[in-house]
């Protein structure tokens, strides 16, 4: 299973509760979880709501009249004795481990001085690990968020009057896509911004999958001509290149962050040979600032499998996408030009039988270099130069 989060009405921990209530979270799984940790009462009470015309689930957090800062050491303690489940607790653990390090950083403190003001209230402890048990029930291989929005304009805090997006939620952003968003307000909260990095496996448009399940979380404003809400997909993933045919063109995609560097040139060599039209990576960070690759292979879907098969082979991922693509190309050509009495093969590329570029083979470039003694420099050059009279045959 996986899932895709549109948080391009930004994101709270209330709107991620409604929306994995909505996606079909019972809502005791969510209850038991934070009735473990919470040191005062805390109730959640989902309510069907509409926001700008749109049906969504708004979950109240009803807390004890409490107004205890905490320190980061103290929720780690409520945590730690709550003998809650163990993937709850790494989720839970590391949002609050996040939110704390964001605001010693914006501060200039240590994340064990950090009193938390609101994120460390009642309703915030409830946010966090009811969504940490939520995601945890769903059990998703993969988890997707959308270029998140964080507004802008102002907003007055514990700290006095701050721009939008706050220091907090613009440090917890770091690494993942975001933009101001269509609201003059803040869009997306410190304990929002911390639940997505930290449980995002990558970033971007929904990917191609079979829907199930859709949930709608809103927001606890309603602004006028705004819908306030953040969306959950969950659904079976998908390859959507039958569609097109089955011999489209498909990219494969995965993100790597624990493969040795070297590697990745021998890698790419192999899908080649499986039949990939093209490869290439991307450097990328991951959650937890861990630096990463993305491998793309753009592949004919009749070589699909043996290229999937190959990345299984190759690489350390466990799992791809698939994203079908319209490719156009120019029509090719090859042909030899002379250069030092040696053959060097020219890659012509053509519109309507014009040809507008035309490219040495590097490779024989290379080798006629080797025989020569001279600069590879010097060869291509002579090359290009040799290749001009096929430019204009």
């Amino acid at each position: 299973m996986i899932g895709w989060i549109d948080a391009s009405s930004g994101a709270s921990g209330d709107m991620l509760l409604g929306a994995l209530l909505g996606a079909g979270v019972p809502v005791d799984v969510i209850s038991e979880a934070v009735r473990t940790v919470a040191p005062e009462h805390v109730a959640l009470k989902p309510e069907p709501v509409t926001r700008n015309g749109f049906a969504a689930t708004f979950c109240h957090v009803e807390v004890a009249d409490s107004h205890t800062h905490r320190t980061w050491k103290e929720v780690a303690g409520l945590l730690d004795g709550a003998g809650l489940d163990p993937g709850v607790h790494r989720r839970a653990h590391a949002t609050f481990q996040r939110l704390a390090e964001a605001e010693a950083t914006v501060h200039g403190t240590s994340p064990d001085d950090v009193h938390f003001h609101e994120v460390g209230a009642l309703d915030a402890i409830a946010d966090v690990v009811g969504v940490s048990a939520a995601l945890e029930h769903l059990a998703l291989d993969e988890l997707v968020v959308s270029a998140v929005a964080v507004g802008s304009g102002t907003i007055t805090g514990a700290h006095g009057t701050m721009p939008v997006p706050p220091p907090a939620v613009a440090e917890l952003l770091r690494g993942a896509p975001s933009y101001a968003g269509p609201v003059a307000m803040e869009m997306c909260t410190p304990t929002g911004a911390a639940l997505l990095t930290g449980n995002a496996t990558a970033y971007g448009p929904q990917p191609a999958m079979s829907v199930q399940q859709i949930g709608v979380g809103a927001g606890g404003r309603n602004p006028q001509g705004h819908a306030n809400l953040l969306r959950l997909f969950v659904g079976e993933a998908t390859s959507v290149q039958r569609a097109h045919g089955t011999n489209a063109p498909l990219v494969i995609e995965t993100n790597v962050d624990d493969l040795d560097p070297r590697l990745w040139p021998n890698v790419i060599a192999a899908l080649m040979r499986a039949g990939a039209s093209d490869a290439w990576l991307s450097p990328i960070m991951m959650k937890k600032g861990r630096p990463a690759h993305t491998l793309h292979v753009l592949v004919p879907g009749d070589h699909a499998e043996r290229v999937r098969t190959e990345i299984f082979r190759q690489t350390s991922t466990i799992g791809v996408r698939e994203i079908a693509v319209d490719k156009h190309a120019l029509d090719r050509a090859m042909r030899t030009v002379s250069v030092d009495g040696h053959t060097v093969q020219v890659k012509l590329a053509m519109h309507d039988g014009t040809v507008l570029n035309a490219q040495p083979e590097y490779d024989d470039v290379a080798r006629v270099a080797e025989a020569t003694g001279r600069p590879i420099k010097d060869v291509l050059a002579d090359a290009v130069a040799a290749s001009r009279d096929l430019e204009q045959s």
